[in-house]
C-alpha cells in the first residue's frame, strides 16, 4: 500500500487528489508543517529536502518519491492512467504539468509567501506576483476555449493546476475575467476523487481550526469553497 506523507496545502493535495482519482489504496500520514514535523530526522530520512508531499511505494522496494510533479508522473505511469502513452497526447499532458510546476506554482506561491509569510510584506512585490499570476491564468483561459480539460481529456495536468487556481482568492485574485477557467474549476470540483482528495489528511472543517488561527481558518474556508463552484 502506498504511504502518503502530506499536509493541508495546494502543493500536497495534488498527490491525494490523484490517489483518490486512481482509487489506489494508500495510507495518509499527517506531517504538520506548522509544527516543523517535516524537519524531523525520521522524515528527512525519506524526504531529504523536508517537504510534502512524499510517497513511499512498498511494491517498488520502498521507493520514496518527492516533488509533487514527480509523484503525479510516477503514479500515472504505475497505473497506466491519466498520462497517455501515445507521443502527442503524452507530450501535451507533460507540457501543461510543467506549465504548472515552472510557472503557476512558483508565481502564485510567491504572492502567497510575500503576502503572508515574510516579516514585512512589500505591497509592490505582492502586486507584481499577482499580475504575473493573472497573466498565467490568461494562458489557461485561452487553452480551455475549446477543451473540457487542459490536454483534452482529464489528466494529471488538470490536477496540478486545479489545487492552485482554485485557491486564487487567498492571494487576492478574482476569476471574473476568466469564464473558461471558472467552467473548468466547476468540472474539477464535481469529480468525486477531487473532492475526496481535498479532505486528506484531515477534513476541510473551518470550525475545527483552533482559536487564534483566524488566518488559517479563512484559508480552509476558501479551499472548501472550491467544492461549491
Amino acid at each position: 500500500m502506498i504511504q502518503l506523507y502530506t499536509d493541508q496545502s495546494p502543493h500536497a493535495w495534488k498527490a491525494s487528489v490523484l490517489l483518490e482519482e486512481l482509487e489506489l489504496p494508500y495510507q495518509a500520514h499527517h506531517v504538520r508543517m506548522a509544527l516543523k514535523e517535516q524537519k524531523r530526522p525520521e522524515y528527512l530520512a525519506i524526504s531529504p529536502w523536508g517537504v510534502v508531499p512524499t510517497i513511499v511505494d512498498p511494491e517498488a522496494g520502498d521507493l520514496a518519491v518527492i516533488e509533487s510533479g514527480a509523484i503525479l508522473i510516477y503514479l500515472a505511469e504505475k497505473t497506466g492512467r491519466l498520462l497517455p502513452q501515445e507521443a502527442r497526447p503524452r507530450s501535451e499532458v507533460i507540457q501543461w504539468l510543467m506549465f504548472h510546476t515552472a510557472n503557476i506554482g512558483p508565481t502564485q506561491g510567491g504572492a502567497d509567501v510575500l503576502q503572508y509569510e515574510v516579516p514585512k510584506p512589500i505591497p509592490e512585490a505582492v502586486e507584481y506576483f499577482r499580475e504575473r499570476t493573472l497573466g498565467l491564468y490568461a494562458v489557461l483561459e485561452r487553452r480551455l476555449e475549446e477543451r473540457e480539460y487542459l490536454a483534452g481529456a482529464f489528466s494529471i495536468a488538470d490536477i496540478a493546476n486545479w489545487t492552485y487556481v482554485g485557491t486564487s482568492e487567498w492571494v487576492g485574485i478574482g476569476l471574473e475575467p476568466f469564464p473558461n477557467l471558472r467552467r473548468w474549476l466547476g468540472a474539477m470540483a464535481r469529480r468525486p476523487g477531487c473532492r475526496r482528495g481535498l479532505n486528506v489528511p484531515i477534513a476541510l472543517d473551518p470550525d475545527a481550526v483552533p482559536a487564534g488561527f483566524e488566518k488559517y481558518r479563512r484559508y480552509i474556508e476558501i479551499v472548501k469553497s472550491m467544492l461549491d463552484r
